[in-house]
């Protein structure tokens, strides 16, 4: 099935249109956000929404493998970007047979990386291998513990200074694109303004080309904290939760099953 976006006409987007991304991480979900956005990403996010870790470092390789697949099945057509795991990207070699493994078991069109300059060559050695690679800068969730939490960056000079670098020597390296996560909006703005290919934000201001969320957040359906960047644009927890009390309401008084969901 032809792709509804490639990394050309992604590329080409800088500038004259914003681009959308939501994590995805199973086919029925998938097949209903396909006709919406531009990207879906196998976010290793998937291990704190629906497994119940405190970060995303738990998750496996063949973890985000088997969502992937998943996610490819339920959209076909849609440009699926699968995050690559903590741990599997360590060396140059190793992130080579890693990411060749999710091209293998998987029709995913990319593979997202965190990390700035110190993982240059290591991108590099994947695009030259034909992995199309996505970079990730700013706050990298893969990093909580060494950095001792989650902390935005570009408050100070500094860091403002550093994630610029980061975001430059990704694109140099070969990146078709790259997310921004928890920076200050102008932070935001300067990584967008000092590359030229895509900057995806997340908790990075409006002034990105474009912006990536994590579903259940954008819709509700997770209840345990909802991050300053977030905007829920339904209450999906307590729709479901309505549902599932009405459900149970009247199977207890006998209303259901009704006549017209028997069998004749």
């Amino acid at each position: 099935m032809r792709k509804t976006e490639t990394i050309a006409s992604l590329k080409s987007a800088k500038g004259e249109r914003r681009l959308t991304m939501i994590t995805a991480y199973d086919a029925l979900f998938a097949s209903l956000f396909a006709e919406e956005v531009e990207m879906l990403l196998v976010g290793d996010s998937l291990n704190m929404s629906f497994l119940g870790e405190p970060d995303t470092l738990s998750a496996t390789l063949d973890q985000m493998i088997y969502h992937t697949r998943a996610v490819c099945n339920g959209a076909p057509a849609s440009f699926v970007v699968c995050d690559m795991p903590f741990g599997t990207t360590n060396t140059k070699e190793e992130a080579l047979a890693n990411a060749v493994e999710v091209f293998r078991r998987t029709r995913a069109d990319a593979v997202k990386i965190e990390g700035g300059a110190s993982r240059a060559e290591l991108v590099r050695h994947l695009v030259d291998n034909a992995i199309a690679v996505m970079g990730h800068v700013g706050l990298m969730p893969q990093s909580v513990r060494s950095e001792g939490g989650y902390r935005v960056q570009g408050r100070d000079e500094e860091s403002f200074a550093r994630v610029i670098a980061d975001a430059k020597a990704i694109e140099e390296a070969g990146a078709f694109s790259l997310v921004i996560e928890g920076v200050t909006p102008e932070l935001g703005r300067a990584v967008t303004e000092a590359v030229s290919i895509p900057v995806i934000g997340i908790g990075a201001g409006a002034e990105t080309d474009g912006q990536v969320l994590v579903w259940s957040d954008m819709l509700g359906l997770f209840e345990a904290f909802k991050p300053k960047f977030v905007k829920r644009y339904m209450e999906g927890a307590a729709l479901v939760k309505e549902a599932v009390r009405t459900y149970a309401q009247e199977v207890r008084s006998g209303a259901f099953p009704a006549e017209e969901h028997c069998y004749r």
